[in-house]
């Protein structure tokens, strides 16, 4: 997440919290005169489509009160879905065993995406297992990783 990003949900999640929510991360594209701030929310038992309409009704008004984004904007609130993006490190921890979809900033063993079980996670490192061989990627090569679904 970028600077900010991250002050964008630090603004935000104590009104997501007061909603019974929690804020799955935060993705803000500037583009000229409407740019998108978009808004993960999640919950122990989901988040339905209610959720979401009364999550993103409490946050227009806080920030039309604060004004963080001088231009105008999109909002959009929603679930992380099951190809959730993952946001921050301790997010990992829950996906040990999963399938995911890694991009990187900078191209490491040659490549700029591995698609791979989850290994191991730490604050500073992921390791995958790509086509029976570990690849251990740094936190901050990650551009981009979500979770792919698995449909039985």
């Amino acid at each position: 997440m970028t600077r900010r990003e991250q002050d964008l949900e630090q603004l935000l999640a104590p009104t997501v919290r007061g909603l019974g929510c929690e804020i799955w991360g935060v993705e803000y594209f500037p583009a000229g005169q409407r740019s998108t701030l978009r808004v993960y929310i999640d919950a122990p038992e989901g988040v339905t489509i209610d959720d979401c309409e009364r999550v993103s009704q409490q946050l227009s008004g806080v920030l039309e009160v604060e004004e963080p984004i001088r231009s105008d904007y999109t909002l959009e609130v929603s679930s992380p879905g099951l190809d959730r993006v993952l946001f921050k490190a301790e997010q990992y921890a829950s996906f040990i065993g999963a399938e995911l979809d890694v991009r990187l900033k900078f191209p490491l063993e040659g490549r700029r995406r591995f698609v791979g079980r989850l290994a191991e996670a730490s604050e500073s490192e992921v390791i995958l297992d790509v086509e029976g061989d570990r690849s251990v990627v740094p936190m901050e090569q990650i551009h981009r990783a979500r979770v792919v679904p698995q449909y039985e």
